[in-house]
């Protein structure tokens, strides 16, 4: 049997001591983290004044649905005037109105389609010329339609979550800094996911253009926190909405699987408090369970996990088309007229 020397045993202790020391360092960071997040908040007599801290305006995209609606309904709730963006003008004129009625706060609307890629951003940053820009939401994301291998998903499909994902988190923040920079004050979040944790097949566009968010993010944290100016990455993991539609297993709410109401009220709450945050504190503590393995150990659950939600989606596809099909084949049922009384002479044709 081979006998290690004491000297080569006293190095690997060493090594595990400090391998140990850094775990614990790191879970440490992670606890105080969420607590200064999601526990903190609730004993403030009074919540952070967002117009103060930041400004009298903010500017959420994708905002007519999801998160990105509760968020500016969130924060129209604390004062906050809000400027929408979004596809659809009927849903952002009907977003606005709920806002106004509810909040009693003014709003913008610029209806835009960030999928057309560079184009749309000149529209936009004149008219956000009108408006002092305190607090910068880019929520507007674009996810597969369900799990698919990169050879199956279309090529548009693939240029749209990149013209959303990355093109327009990157130009819109471009598009407000120099007024922050110049009040001195400001916020931008940018919503990523948990997908940003490990590469994720069946995913894997979307998921890199996460991790860009997060890169992205700790950057420009760096840039232009001298200029007074917060950038809070936001990292929210599983919410029921219509993003996650592909799967019945994610349209259900949970304590895990927040709504999108609840998740944008403890979103809106964490930020002024911290950086880097999922948001929400029941994901705070899947967060800290999921970094614990290794990043090939989070792959492989993250594939098992797409593929069960690509069966979900195969699987409700298939029965609605074969429903359709039954639908289609059944022939139309023709229904005799009632035979007349005797006494009613037959019509006659001309």
């Amino acid at each position: 049997m081979l006998e290690l020397s004491a000297a080569a045993l006293a190095v690997l202790a060493l090594l595990g001591s400090f391998l140990l020391l850094f775990m614990l360092t790191g879970a440490v960071w992670l606890a105080a983290q969420g607590v200064r997040a999601h526990v903190l908040p609730h004993f403030h007599a009074n919540p952070v004044d967002l117009v103060d801290k930041f400004g009298s305006w903010a500017v959420v995209t994708g905002s007519t649905d999801g998160i990105g609606k509760a968020y500016a309904l969130e924060l129209a709730r604390r004062g906050v005037n809000i400027c929408l963006i979004s596809r659809s003008l009927d849903k952002l004129q009907k977003t606005a109105a709920e806002i106004e009625t509810r909040f009693h706060v003014k709003t913008m609307v610029i209806a835009a389609d960030f999928s057309r890629g560079q184009p749309v951003f000149d529209e936009i940053e004149a008219k956000l010329k009108e408006i002092p820009v305190g607090i910068l939401v880019n929520n507007v994301g674009r996810q597969y339609t369900y799990p698919m291998y990169l050879g199956e998903v279309p090529q548009q499909e693939l240029w749209d979550i990149v013209n959303i994902n990355v093109g327009a988190t990157t130009m819109m923040t471009r598009m407000v800094l120099h007024q922050m920079k110049e009040r001195r004050k400001g916020a931008i979040v940018n919503v990523s996911s948990g997908s940003e944790l490990q590469p994720l097949p069946l995913m894997t566009v979307y998921a890199a253009s996460k991790v860009f968010v997060k890169s992205f993010s700790e950057a420009l944290r760096v840039e232009y926190s001298q200029h007074g100016i917060t950038v809070q990455h936001l990292l929210p993991l599983f919410v029921n909405t219509k993003m996650n539609a592909f799967s019945h297993r994610l349209q259900e709410t949970s304590l895990f699987v927040p709504d999108a109401e609840r998740y944008a009220r403890n979103a809106v709450n964490t930020l002024g408090q911290v950086e880097s945050t999922t948001g929400y504190w029941a994901h705070g503590l899947q967060y800290f369970f999921t970094v614990i393995p290794p990043v090939w150990v989070r792959t492989y659950i993250g594939n098992i996990m797409n593929r069960t939600f690509r069966n979900d989606y195969l699987t409700a596809s298939a029965v609605s088309n074969n429903n359709l099909n039954k639908i289609k084949e059944i022939p139309p049922t023709v229904v005799a007229p009632p035979p007349l009384p005797a006494s009613v002479p037959a019509p006659v044709s001309a």
